[in-house]
């Protein structure tokens, strides 16, 4: 019978892509893996931390509390510890948890099957047991990051931009299409600077056109690009490329000449609306989604105003608004006191997502009568739950369509728009695809 190994992953999806890399490797070295189970049979917890603010360290640090006693009481043998947390704190978790057998960090994770076989580790390149369902995959195509933004602790945990070789994520990619992925979420810490330090020049363009390439695969969705120095021949490959989603996700954080200054963002607001309405005029149909953070030190009331209006003005698709959280040893804490109140932060943070949701209603009124093809994701007792190439997993708008007819998990379908809410569509079969 072979042993369980639970792996509970925290954070980001590319936190969750190097736990995938790990439960095929504790595969083929016979362990039987579950992600986050619930069941307690397992033997064996490996937790994969997020560092990056303050909400995540504190969720981290409970989970890991929690299974540390567990570990004490005998409920499991063996309890590890990886990620970007304990990259970060690695010598503070040690004193503090010594319930966890070990600390790992971000990158020697694969330390954690000599550990549990005590012996030779033979390596598994570019490919992984996905957690997803199974027709979408995230494609983590570089670690790091060389930007140096006054309030990321990112470069901290992960280190300068490091992109994987493409013909590494070409074949990463084919094994996924062969577990039945048809939609690629390509992702990083900073997309746009794909390439740089392997082939001397931005090659995430030409990537995206080689993944296009592998038969079955159908959608490819781009996330977190970087607007300063964006490479635009991104967006002609996107005009021009029938399976790459008019979808682009690109942080840009604020709109005030001043505080994206003091943020180091590299970018003006002058810049920021010539690069938006660049994309726009190449890929009219494109949906931008965006982040925004409120309550950075310096930011008055009237940096806020800007923002506000700027966000009202471009009219965005899809928006998330963050407080801003102090993290030690970036720019900002070695240069700014944290004085803005937190109910102040958490206003503007409220004030924002209003702006955005009726921003958002308006767009959706004007879907009603309109087709989309959409891939299904899941079910209910009332609808199966799709998406369109405008909206991606767990964080942007889903579509509900009615079960006159049965469907398929993991196809797609056009369907007709029949009614809306701010963050959910409703519709019905128009035919398949």
């Amino acid at each position: 019978m072979k042993e369980i190994i639970n792996i509970v992953c925290m954070g980001c999806s590319k936190n969750l892509v190097d736990a995938e890399h790990l439960a095929k490797q504790l595969d083929s070295n016979k362990f039987e893996v579950h992600f986050d189970y619930n069941k307690d049979d397992a033997s064996i917890v490996i937790i994969n931390t997020c560092g990056f603010i303050g909400d995540a360290k504190e969720e981290s640090i409970e989970v890991i509390l929690n299974f540390a006693e567990a570990r004490k009481n005998g409920s499991i043998k063996k309890l590890f510890v990886m990620g970007c947390l304990s990259e970060r704190y690695r010598e503070e978790l040690k004193v503090e948890m010594p319930e966890v057998d070990k600390f790992y960090g971000k990158f020697d994770w694969k330390e954690i099957i000599r550990e549990i076989k005590d012996g030779a580790l033979e390596p598994i390149e570019n490919d992984r047991i996905i957690s997803t369902p199974s027709h979408f995959a995230y494609l983590k195509i570089s670690e790091g990051c060389n930007k140096r933004c006054s309030y990321c602790a990112i470069p901290l945990i992960t280190g300068e931009h490091k992109s994987i070789p493409m013909e590494d994520l070409v074949e990463e990619a084919q094994n996924l299409q062969k577990k039945g992925v048809k939609e690629l979420l390509v992702i990083a810490q900073d997309l746009s600077y794909y390439g740089v330090d392997l082939y001397g020049e931005y090659k995430l363009a030409e990537l995206l056109n080689r993944l296009s390439q592998i038969e079955g695969i159908e959608w490819i969705r781009i996330h977190y690009a970087y607007p300063s120095d964006f490479p635009m021949n991104v967006i002609e490959e996107m005009a021009k490329n029938p399976k790459i989603c008019h979808y682009l996700d690109i942080a840009l954080q604020h709109s005030s000449d001043k505080m994206l200054k003091i943020m180091r963002r590299g970018i003006n607001r002058e810049k920021t609306l010539e690069l938006i309405s660049n994309i726009r005029n190449l890929v009219p149909d494109i949906c931008l989604r965006t982040t925004f953070l409120v309550g950075h030190p310096g930011e008055t009331e009237e940096d806020f105003d800007d923002l506000v209006e700027f966000a009202k003005e471009i009219q965005f698709d899809r928006v998330g608004v963050f407080p801003y959280s102090f993290e030690e040893n970036t720019h900002t804490a070695e240069n700014y006191v944290d004085d803005i109140p937190q109910e102040v932060k958490d206003e503007r943070v409220e004030v924002l997502m209003n702006v955005q949701e009726n921003i958002l209603f308006e767009k959706n009124e004007k879907l009603v009568g309109k087709k989309f093809k959409v891939i299904v994701d899941s079910e209910d007792s009332e609808y199966y739950i799709a998406r369109s190439q405008y909206d991606s997993p767990e964080v942007d708008l889903e579509i509900f369509i009615d079960k006159s007819e049965k469907l398929n998990i993991g196809d797609f379908y056009i369907v007709n728009i029949n009614k809306v809410e701010t963050f959910n569509l409703y519709a019905s079969l128009d035919s398949i695809v």
